[in-house]
């Protein structure tokens, strides 16, 4: 009886033989989501371009970043999500042995210690803990009961604890807390219930004084200040919101146009290439390109969403989830810091600010959304 239900469930060979398999089926690539990725791409690379003040440096070497991070979401698309699922412990330890390895030889710059340097080429390893980390905790939850019991939430916990409290270390409090949230993505999305949702918040606000007192340096807790009031040091640590408010504001409905940003084309906008350059956009583009922006990115998450509750098991459903919920948190932050809403973190929007590493982890992480995604065409093939 259980060899005639398999032998059912086989696709009949004569007519799979006899239809067409298109391209995107045969390379697993979900066609709605790489075309909104090439246009948010593309986007970035314009704006790029503008922002680097006419200079085609960084978008020559961001073309190339794209190029190889294109490649490498391909390649991510072919592999089964379950060899993902067996090789998250893996890359879990080899990641984490990564960054203690930062922490005694890393490179410095900017007074932080985040990066290795092997044979010339510089990468940053917390880059690659995004995906380790996530897929490690769906991995850990796959075969447990759901919703988590206390064991099972502490484990989780501490899977994602340990590289954050790793990279508080370089320091980089904003990707120590994309990654711990990614983390507890995963964790909300096995069933976490509401009275621990709620229980959490509650340790977290008992514990804000001590984390205020001891667990900040004094750069982060200028940078809460700063949030808190702006406009007490202008010229100093408020600097920086000051201007990407101007920029914004001043762009209005429909913007200056292109190139044509007085905060950025004189320099008075910093880090107007990496962190800031929704300001960029905001100030040449108007209200109607920031919405656009806003657009893609709503319509990118939605379709990992939508991968996400088609996935074909709790592993896929849990990873695919945490990829996309960590993604939305990117965007939040950096938008919400930049306009003053959130302290500064140093978190670049995603797919559109300048820097190498950052891209290839994201569409890596959207390659293997579409593994995920395509994974009933695997098994019907």
């Amino acid at each position: 009886m259980a060899s005639r239900d398999f032998m059912h469930r086989l696709p009949d060979s004569h007519s799979s033989l006899s239809r067409p398999v298109s391209l995107s089926r045969r390379w697993h690539i979900d066609v709605p989501l790489l075309v909104l990725l090439i246009i948010l791409c593309g986007t970035g690379l314009v704006v790029l371009y503008s922002a680097s003040g006419g200079e085609f440096h960084h978008v020559r070497r961001q073309a190339i970043f794209m190029g190889i991070a294109f490649v490498g979401m391909l390649v991510a698309a072919q592999i089964p999500p379950d060899m993902y699922r067996r090789w998250s412990p893996w890359l879990y330890v080899v990641g984490c042995c990564l960054l203690v390895s930062v922490l005694f030889i890393g490179v410095g710059a900017k007074g932080a210690q985040r990066w290795l340097e092997i044979g010339g080429f510089r990468f940053q390893p917390s880059e690659a803990l995004k995906l380790a980390v996530p897929m490690s905790v769906a991995a850990f939850l796959h075969k447990r009961t759901l919703p988590p019991s206390l064991v099972s939430i502490a484990g989780a916990l501490a899977i994602a604890a340990i590289p954050a409290v790793l990279i508080v270390q370089q320091p980089d409090l904003g990707t120590a807390i994309l990654i711990a949230a990614s983390g507890v993505f995963a964790l909300y999305l096995a069933g976490l219930g509401w009275r621990m949702i709620g229980g959490a918040l509650l340790a977290l606000l008992v514990a804000a004084w001590p984390i205020w007192l001891w667990g900040l340096r004094d750069y982060q807790r200028q940078r809460i200040l700063t949030l808190l009031n702006p406009d007490a040091d202008r010229l100093g640590a408020g600097w920086n919101i000051f201007q990407s408010k101007a920029a914004i504001g001043s762009g209005g409905l429909y913007g200056k146009g292109y190139m044509q940003g007085t905060q950025s084309q004189l320099d008075f906008l910093p880090e107007s290439h990496t962190d800031f350059i929704i300001a960029v956009l905001s100030e040449e583009w108007g209200m109607r390109g920031a919405l656009l922006l806003l657009l893609l990115y709503v319509l990118i998450i939605a379709r990992g969403i939508y991968i996400s509750f088609m996935a074909q098991d709790v592993f896929g459903r849990l990873l695919a989830g945490s990829i996309t919920l960590t993604f939305f948190v990117y965007v939040f932050v950096n938008i919400g810091m930049v306009t003053g809403l959130l302290p500064v973190v140093g978190v670049p929007l995603p797919l559109v600010s300048y820097g190498g590493t950052s891209v290839i982890t994201l569409m890596a992480g959207f390659g293997i959304l579409m593994a995920i995604g395509t994974e009933r065409r695997r098994v019907s093939f």
